[in-house]
């Protein structure tokens, strides 16, 4: 009968791990199953990720494309249908938002964009808003003040 004093692994399910440079007897001494000379044989030895012996670097070869524009700016997106959590006749501005958890305290710009349907009128104050999103605040009675 099976129970906890006498439990073991299957067999050939644990492999005993490899001692190395134990002397000539264990079959894994001498060199230590590093080969013969040689950089990877010495202490302290370890290929960075990328090198390719000495040749030039896949990421060196290919040319640098592209740019960063120090003057972008970024933008918190928020969708039409994410309003519906607030109250009918409410304003949504950047405060609103950040305590009703859509946009993180420190997004600087907010944008409205037109995903999903409203059901209630709100006066929205949001940095940039697309056209359909502020045909759709309109529609549902609500109104848009620009920052």
């Amino acid at each position: 009968m099976l129970n906890l004093s006498n439990l073991s692994p299957q067999p050939g399910s644990r492999k005993n791990r490899k001692r190395v440079g134990r002397g000539q007897g264990s079959g894994h001494g001498k060199t230590a199953t590093r080969g013969e000379k040689g950089y990877k044989s010495r202490s302290g030895s370890s290929i960075r990720p990328g090198f390719e012996g000495g040749q030039m670097p896949l990421h060196r070869r290919l040319p640098k494309r592209g740019f960063t524009n120090i003057f972008r700016k970024e933008f918190a997106i928020i969708n039409v249908s994410d309003l519906n959590r607030f109250e009918a006749g409410s304003t949504v501005d950047r405060e609103a938002l950040v305590k009703s958890g859509l946009i993180k305290k420190n997004a600087e710009r907010v944008k409205l964009l037109a995903n999903g349907e409203l059901d209630r009128a709100l006066t929205i104050k949001v940095d940039k808003i697309s056209n359909s999103a502020r045909g759709k605040v309109e529609t549902a009675g609500g109104m848009v003040e620009g920052i």
